[in-house]
Protein backbone atom coordinates (compact mmCIF):
# COMPACT_ATOMS: atom_id res chain seq x y z
CA UNK A 1 0.00 0.00 0.00
CA UNK A 2 1.67 3.34 -1.13
CA UNK A 3 -0.18 6.30 0.67
CA UNK A 4 0.59 10.02 -0.75
CA UNK A 5 0.16 12.85 1.68
CA UNK A 6 0.25 16.24 0.51
CA UNK A 7 0.81 19.12 2.28
CA UNK A 8 -0.99 22.18 0.04
CA UNK A 9 0.40 25.25 -1.22
CA UNK A 10 0.16 27.61 -4.31
CA UNK A 11 4.28 28.94 -4.22
CA UNK A 12 5.35 25.23 -2.53
CA UNK A 13 3.15 21.95 -1.75
CA UNK A 14 5.08 19.39 0.44
CA UNK A 15 4.30 15.89 -1.00
CA UNK A 16 5.20 12.78 0.87
CA UNK A 17 4.97 8.72 -0.07
CA UNK A 18 5.26 6.21 2.54
CA UNK A 19 4.88 2.27 1.61
CA UNK A 20 3.05 0.55 4.51
CA UNK A 21 3.45 -3.19 4.26
CA UNK A 22 2.23 -4.41 7.74
CA UNK A 23 3.22 -2.58 10.22
CA UNK A 24 6.76 -1.23 8.69
CA UNK A 25 6.93 1.75 6.87
CA UNK A 26 9.28 2.64 4.51
CA UNK A 27 9.87 6.33 2.59
CA UNK A 28 9.37 5.68 -1.23
CA UNK A 29 9.57 9.60 -2.03
CA UNK A 30 8.70 12.91 -0.86
CA UNK A 31 9.77 16.54 -2.31
CA UNK A 32 8.02 19.73 -3.03
CA UNK A 33 6.17 21.08 -6.33
CA UNK A 34 6.70 25.22 -6.61
CA UNK A 35 5.43 27.39 -8.90
CA UNK A 36 6.81 30.70 -10.19
CA UNK A 37 5.15 33.81 -8.34
CA UNK A 38 5.84 35.68 -12.10
CA UNK A 39 2.93 32.91 -13.56
CA UNK A 40 -1.23 34.13 -14.20
CA UNK A 41 -3.01 31.57 -11.01
CA UNK A 42 -3.94 29.75 -14.42
CA UNK A 43 -0.67 28.87 -15.35
CA UNK A 44 0.53 27.74 -11.76
CA UNK A 45 -2.37 25.09 -10.98
CA UNK A 46 -1.78 23.99 -14.80
CA UNK A 47 1.94 23.18 -12.80
CA UNK A 48 0.50 22.05 -10.11
CA UNK A 49 -1.75 19.69 -12.22
CA UNK A 50 0.89 18.21 -14.25
CA UNK A 51 3.31 17.49 -11.54
CA UNK A 52 0.80 15.92 -9.11
CA UNK A 53 -0.75 13.83 -12.32
CA UNK A 54 3.39 12.40 -12.90
CA UNK A 55 3.87 11.62 -9.26
CA UNK A 56 0.31 9.94 -9.16
CA UNK A 57 1.47 8.01 -12.47
CA UNK A 58 5.26 7.44 -11.59
CA UNK A 59 4.40 5.77 -7.92
CA UNK A 60 1.00 3.97 -8.55
CA UNK A 61 -0.56 5.53 -5.05
CA UNK A 62 -3.39 3.81 -3.47
CA UNK A 63 -4.90 6.42 -1.25
CA UNK A 64 -4.23 10.24 -0.58
CA UNK A 65 -4.02 12.25 2.33
CA UNK A 66 -4.20 15.83 2.08
CA UNK A 67 -4.14 18.95 4.97
CA UNK A 68 -7.32 20.69 5.44
CA UNK A 69 -6.39 24.61 5.44
CA UNK A 70 -5.47 26.57 7.87
CA UNK A 71 -6.89 30.00 7.56
CA UNK A 72 -5.08 32.85 8.46
CA UNK A 73 -5.70 36.38 8.36
CA UNK A 74 -4.44 36.74 4.23
CA UNK A 75 -8.09 35.82 2.68
CA UNK A 76 -6.41 36.42 -0.69
CA UNK A 77 -3.54 33.66 0.24
CA UNK A 78 -6.35 31.54 1.93
CA UNK A 79 -8.40 31.35 -1.69
CA UNK A 80 -5.41 30.67 -3.33
CA UNK A 81 -3.78 27.67 -1.40
CA UNK A 82 -7.96 26.54 -1.86
CA UNK A 83 -7.89 27.13 -5.02
CA UNK A 84 -4.14 24.44 -4.81
CA UNK A 85 -5.81 22.04 -2.77
CA UNK A 86 -9.06 21.62 -5.41
CA UNK A 87 -6.25 20.75 -8.06
CA UNK A 88 -5.24 18.20 -5.83
CA UNK A 89 -9.09 16.63 -4.63
CA UNK A 90 -10.00 16.86 -8.36
CA UNK A 91 -7.06 14.42 -9.77
CA UNK A 92 -7.31 12.34 -7.26
CA UNK A 93 -11.02 12.09 -7.72
CA UNK A 94 -10.80 11.77 -11.10
CA UNK A 95 -7.82 9.53 -10.67
CA UNK A 96 -10.26 6.95 -8.42
CA UNK A 97 -8.05 7.21 -5.65
CA UNK A 98 -9.18 7.70 -2.20
CA UNK A 99 -8.29 10.70 -0.52
CA UNK A 100 -8.97 11.89 2.95
CA UNK A 101 -8.84 14.99 5.18
CA UNK A 102 -6.81 16.03 7.95
CA UNK A 103 -6.20 19.20 10.05
CA UNK A 104 -3.18 20.60 11.42
CA UNK A 105 -4.63 19.28 15.18
CA UNK A 106 -4.87 15.89 13.88
CA UNK A 107 -1.91 15.42 12.27
CA UNK A 108 0.12 16.61 14.81
CA UNK A 109 -1.52 13.98 17.35
CA UNK A 110 -1.53 11.31 14.75
CA UNK A 111 2.39 11.73 14.75
CA UNK A 112 3.59 12.68 18.24
CA UNK A 113 -0.07 12.26 20.12
CA UNK A 114 -0.25 16.14 21.11
CA UNK A 115 -2.35 18.26 19.11
CA UNK A 116 -0.35 21.43 20.04
CA UNK A 117 2.97 20.01 19.20
CA UNK A 118 5.68 22.41 17.94
CA UNK A 119 6.99 21.50 13.76
CA UNK A 120 10.21 20.36 15.30
CA UNK A 121 8.67 17.33 17.18
CA UNK A 122 6.52 16.03 14.30
CA UNK A 123 9.60 16.48 12.18
CA UNK A 124 11.65 14.54 14.76
CA UNK A 125 8.62 11.86 15.13
CA UNK A 126 8.09 11.68 11.29
CA UNK A 127 12.27 10.58 11.36
CA UNK A 128 11.72 8.10 14.09
CA UNK A 129 8.98 5.95 12.41
CA UNK A 130 10.48 6.04 8.92
CA UNK A 131 13.98 5.58 10.55
CA UNK A 132 15.74 8.54 8.23
CA UNK A 133 18.90 9.38 9.28
CA UNK A 134 17.87 12.98 9.43
CA UNK A 135 15.09 15.22 9.81
CA UNK A 136 13.21 15.32 5.63
CA UNK A 137 14.13 18.63 3.99
CA UNK A 138 12.53 21.10 3.08
CA UNK A 139 9.51 21.60 6.17
CA UNK A 140 6.70 21.14 3.31
CA UNK A 141 8.27 17.98 2.00
CA UNK A 142 8.27 16.28 6.05
CA UNK A 143 5.26 17.90 6.95
CA UNK A 144 3.34 16.05 3.54
CA UNK A 145 5.32 12.93 5.53
CA UNK A 146 3.30 13.20 8.51
CA UNK A 147 -0.06 13.39 7.13
CA UNK A 148 0.70 10.30 5.03
CA UNK A 149 1.76 8.54 8.13
CA UNK A 150 -1.05 10.32 10.26
CA UNK A 151 -3.04 8.57 7.29
CA UNK A 152 -2.14 5.29 8.30
CA UNK A 153 -2.38 5.68 11.76
CA UNK A 154 -5.89 6.39 11.58
CA UNK A 155 -6.49 3.77 8.88
CA UNK A 156 -5.06 1.31 11.63
CA UNK A 157 -7.11 2.29 14.20
CA UNK A 158 -10.16 2.51 12.43
CA UNK A 159 -9.85 -1.36 11.55
CA UNK A 160 -9.25 -1.64 15.27
CA UNK A 161 -12.89 -0.47 16.54
CA UNK A 162 -14.60 -2.44 13.61
CA UNK A 163 -16.54 -4.54 14.83
CA UNK A 164 -16.05 -8.25 14.53
CA UNK A 165 -19.27 -9.89 12.75
CA UNK A 166 -20.49 -12.80 14.91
Amino acid sequence: MKILGIDPGLATTGYGIIHVKGSKITVCDFGIITTPSDKTLPERLEIIASAFKKILTENQVNEVAIEELFFNNNAKTALSVAQARGIYLLIAQASRIPIESYTPTQIKSGISGYGQAAKSQVQYMVQKLLNLKEKPKPDDAADALAIAICHNNSRSLKKELQPTPH
